[in-house]
């Protein structure tokens, strides 16, 4: 059951806010959907944005600038909250790159996480269903793409599940987390101490194993100040050429990590994904 957090017209579609209780995860969620003004009359392929750390179901509608474009390409737009919140587990809000709003978009193994921080299991499963269920969007045609951890979690998604998307692209993903300080320390707390299963939530060796069937396409800043100890682009790059993935790894003089690179390049990923999604 959804309940409406609120909906206002935008570019002659509709931005909604929405929570419901989800199953995945054993408590409540919030997303957002932004349906264009095509789907008053037809259904419409979707495209799930993954936000990065601290971010909410709001943040891409908001500061992305990529609500005319899905407009204008006949794109409906879901984001999901980064986490479950107010769950009051130990340590859930000590450090804002762990626990809320850092949920990794992994299905947690250890305790005291293990039951509900489940993101991936929601993202790829009961969010679709229930978009698929109570929105104008096509069950055929969904693409996903991401931010930072977003980014990481895009990738993971599409990787693991290539019959159920389209396209996939990312922004300045977390593309080694197992070997770097945000991943080592979202792993070893959600999943435990043994690193081998830790690669089964690492882009850059999921894709050496099953590269995904089309191209990806990853944008990354090279002022981006996180760029050299979190998020490893080269890695991709390296395990893309290992296997075969096409992959059109795009590096920018000058742009960081913020929402002002997004707006950059939002453009060229919604076409991206329209080219695949619309037909």
């Amino acid at each position: 059951m959804l309940t409406i957090q609120s909906e206002q017209r935008c570019f002659a579609g509709t931005i909604g806010f929405y929570s419901h209780p989800s199953s995945a995860i054993g408590a409540a969620m919030r997303f957002s959907v932004y349906l264009p003004p095509q789907a008053r009359s037809a259904k419409l392929p979707v495209l799930y944005y993954l936000a990065g750390l601290t971010c909410t179901e709001e943040t891409f509608m908001i500061k992305a600038g990529a609500l005319r474009l899905a407009a204008e390409l006949g794109l409906i737009l879901v984001a999901p909250d980064t986490s479950p919140r107010g769950l009051g587990l130990p340590g859930e809000d000590d450090a804002w790159d762990f626990g809320t709003g850092a949920g990794f978009y992994l299905d947690a193994e250890a305790e005291p996480w293990r039951r509900h921080y489940r993101m991936y299991s929601y993202v790829s499963e009961e969010l679709p269903a229930l978009i698929e269920a109570n929105f104008s969007a096509r069950i055929d045609r969904r693409g996903i793409f991401g931010h930072s951890m977003g980014g990481h979690g895009a990738l993971v998604i599409a990787l693991k599940n290539p019959a159920r998307y389209q396209s996939v692209t990312a922004f300045a993903p977390i593309s080694n987390p197992m070997a770097v300080p945000w991943g080592e320390k979202a792993f070893s707390h959600y999943l435990g101490p043994d690193r081998a299963r830790w690669a089964a939530w690492d882009a850059s060796l999921l894709m050496r194993e099953r590269p995904y069937p089309g191209q990806i396409l990853v944008d990354q800043g090279l002022s981006d100040q996180f760029l050299e100890n979190q998020l490893h682009p080269d890695a991709l790059e390296a395990a893309a050429r290992a296997s075969g993935q096409a992959l059109a790894l795009r590096r920018h003089e000058h742009y960081d990590h913020s929402y002002w690179f997004i707006q950059s390049f939002i453009a060229d990923h919604m076409v991206w994904h329209a080219h695949a999604l619309v037909n």
